[in-house]
């Protein structure tokens, strides 16, 4: 459940990157607005390099922005300092890929959950280590297991001191950057849950990145799909996989696998065709439209704005000039 305080805001939220000094840029992202409500999951789902976990390091304000705005709390967050940036980290956490490349191998465990307490003189000698015991006990470690490194975790239990150290202090907010995409499939569901149980006792709010949909949906309050550093469809977790409009949206939901071998056999893979285009020289118009089946001239020359295209569904936005309303069109296409 969520409320209707705006937690965050990203407005129109860009950021290139030099491929060269005086060369063309990457433009990773190029104008995203998002909104992430007080204890709310938003999933944001696209391809490899459409620009999510550039934006999650923007929205965590490990990137400095080329443009554009980020508001926390209330407040713009955007230009602050580091110094006038450390208050705000105690509530804008972030849990990292890869559970191997974000703990320091030298450090003992303990030392590394106990960190935020320390950098934010929270706690300190035995009182510390009470709370960082209780911390590994909230996310499933052995608390007995303090004083050890972490080459003698496994990669699951690697993540729950990602996890640990990210809930240290309690944040409101939560960018969680493909928690579990580097994690065996059986270890997968167990980091979701444990993220799921926290979000209820902590009532944390998560913005949370992944390509794959099966684990968004199941995670999602809210979901937005990005492609080449945009968003091309936003709504309801529920009436997004029910309801797609994007061709882009459709065409990932019909590869998702599925359980039901005979559901399986029912579906029809939408292939698109050609590569994604390069972030250096994006298409004209619609960013889509070389894959796109349904491409039209208007969809060449014309950015089409991210907007309700059906009466009555006010909060399912998407970015296209002729929105899907049965995925058969594509079929036919």
């Amino acid at each position: 459940m969520t409320d209707n305080e705006v937690l965050l805001q990203a407005i129109d939220v860009v950021k290139h990157f030099a491929v060269r000094r005086r060369g063309p840029h990457v433009r990773a992202v190029d104008g995203v607005s998002l909104t992430v409500h007080s204890g709310e999951t938003v999933g944001l789902v696209g391809e490899t390099g459409c620009g999510k976990s550039t934006l999650a390091r923007c929205i965590a304000r490990l990137y400095e922005l080329s443009s554009g705005r980020v508001v926390f709390e209330g407040r713009d967050i955007t230009r602050l300092s580091r110094r006038r940036l450390a208050p705000v980290r105690r509530n804008l956490q972030m849990i990292f890929q890869d559970p191997y490349g974000s703990l320091n191998p030298r450090r003992r465990v303990g030392s590394i959950i106990g960190d935020p307490l320390a950098i934010h003189d929270v706690a300190d000698g035995r009182d510390r280590r009470r709370r960082v015991q209780e911390l590994m006990e909230l996310v499933g470690l052995n608390p007995e297991h303090y004083n050890r490194y972490p080459a003698e975790f496994s990669g699951g239990q690697r993540q729950r001191i990602g996890v640990a150290r990210a809930v240290a202090l309690r944040p409101r907010l939560i960018v969680c950057d493909e928690p579990v995409s580097a994690l065996d499939v059986s270890i997968q569901a167990q980091i979701i849950n444990l993220l799921d149980d926290l979000k209820d006792q902590l009532g944390i709010a998560y913005v949370f990145i992944s390509h794959d949909l099966s684990v968004v949906r199941h995670v999602s309050d809210r979901v937005a799909v990005m492609y080449l550093g945009q968003i091309v469809e936003t709504a309801a977790a529920e009436d997004l996989y029910a309801r797609p409009r994007h061709p882009y949206t459709v065409a990932l939901l019909s590869a998702t696998p599925v359980a039901d071998p005979d559901l399986a056999d029912r579906r029809t893979p939408i292939l698109l065709t050609g590569d994604v285009p390069s972030p250096v020289d994006p298409p004209s118009g619609c960013r889509f439209h070389p894959r796109c089946p349904k491409a039209r001239e208007r969809c060449r020359i014309e950015a089409p704005a991210l907007e309700s295209r059906t009466p009555g569904e006010d909060t399912h936005l998407t970015a296209c000039h002729f929105p899907v309303h049965d995925p058969a069109e594509l079929m036919a296409s």
